[in-house]
């Protein structure tokens, strides 16, 4: 039998055939394209030289080196000094210039504002969130509520040396736990929780006055008598309904009942210097920051916490309170205190 009786060449298009048949479907033989073939064989020899060039093959030591030395750390390595060489251009200007200087310089700006972004998420994206908007217990940095104030200075302060960190800088607001250490009962606690949401629009309630009392005794010092706060204290704005624990009256209650001691770690064993001053400018401008100029002037400017509240009435009307007497009852109260 000759050699072509034996092939099984398909009638119809006169290609041989695998011999391969399904439901009577037969299988073509048609030899691969040209092209294919050439780049499978240029590909046989690509790996060849690669797996002599770079690391390829495990061995008990670890695996080859290959003839180019090239590792991944070797890459990254490289890629951060590139990227430090960028840096470099502004980065002593940066160091040398003042943050007013930095708002001032278009370039340093810019450079301070990517640099600040780039570490905002890398290290306080997880509890503010990636918009800085925060959350309960995470104060919202895009508003301009500050409890340590909102100057550059005041938030580098804070970024360096953090909240309730490990360290002799760190920033500490001491509020007592009223009800926990039994400083007032729970009536007391209910209504000087009525009259601190008062202050911030809700109804004023039977126990306004009784409430007023108490906070006038035990939160004034912090908060001001007309309950704005002071940043020198970390003690926040009860006037502007911007709530950090929630300002529901249960969130309210729980806070003047055991207090709340949040923390933020202090980030300057953590990030270097430039890292900080960038990580600055970047929460300053974020929408909430204070100018250091307006600031100071405020502080010169502002009145004391009970100034204007009474010197409209005049000295003889029954409505007056000089504002010198109550500082008696609080001094003879913190006198009689055990701390």
């Amino acid at each position: 039998m000759s050699e072509d009786k034996k092939k099984d060449i398909d009638q119809i298009s006169g290609v041989e055939t695998t011999g391969h048949s399904w439901d009577g479907l037969k299988e073509l033989n048609n030899p691969l394209p040209r092209w294919w073939v050439w780049v499978f064989l240029v590909t046989i020899v690509w790996s060849g030289w690669y797996f002599v060039a770079y690391p390829a093959w495990p061995t008990l030591s670890g695996h080859t080196e290959g003839t180019k030395g090239y590792t991944q750390f070797k890459e990254l390595q490289e890629s951060q000094d590139e990227i430090r060489d960028r840096q470099q251009a502004y980065l002593e200007r940066f160091n040398n210039a003042t943050y007013e200087e930095i708002l001032d310089d278009r370039e340093l700006y810019a450079f301070a504002m990517a640099g600040g972004a780039s570490a905002f998420k890398d290290n306080c994206a997880t509890c503010h969130g990636t918009g800085a908007a925060g959350g309960k217990g995470y104060p919202n940095l895009i508003d301009d509520d500050w409890l340590w104030g909102g100057k550059l200075t005041d938030i580098h302060q804070t970024l360096l040396h953090g909240i309730r960190a490990d360290n002799y800088d760190t920033r500490i607001s001491q509020m007592p736990s009223f009800g926990k250490d039994k400083l007032l009962n729970r009536a007391e606690v209910e209504a000087v929780t009525d009259y601190v949401l008062s202050l911030s629009g809700t109804e004023p309630k039977d126990t306004f006055e009784q409430g007023q009392e108490i906070f006038r005794k035990n939160c004034a010092t912090c908060h001001g008598e007309d309950g704005k706060g002071m940043h020198e204290f970390g003690a926040p704005n009860l006037t502007d309904a911007i709530w950090l624990y929630g300002g529901k009256r249960a969130d309210v209650f729980e806070s003047i009942y055991v207090a709340r001691a949040g923390m933020m770690p202090a980030w300057g064993p953590r990030l270097d210097e430039p890292t900080i001053r960038q990580l600055t400018v970047y929460l300053h401008q974020l929408g909430g920051g204070e100018s250091e100029l307006d600031a100071d002037l405020e502080e010169q400017e502002a009145p004391l916490p009970d100034e204007g509240q009474y010197k409209d009435a005049p000295l003889e009307s029954p409505e007056y309170e000089n504002p010198e007497e109550f500082e008696t009852p609080i001094e003879e109260e913190d006198a009689a205190s055990p701390e």
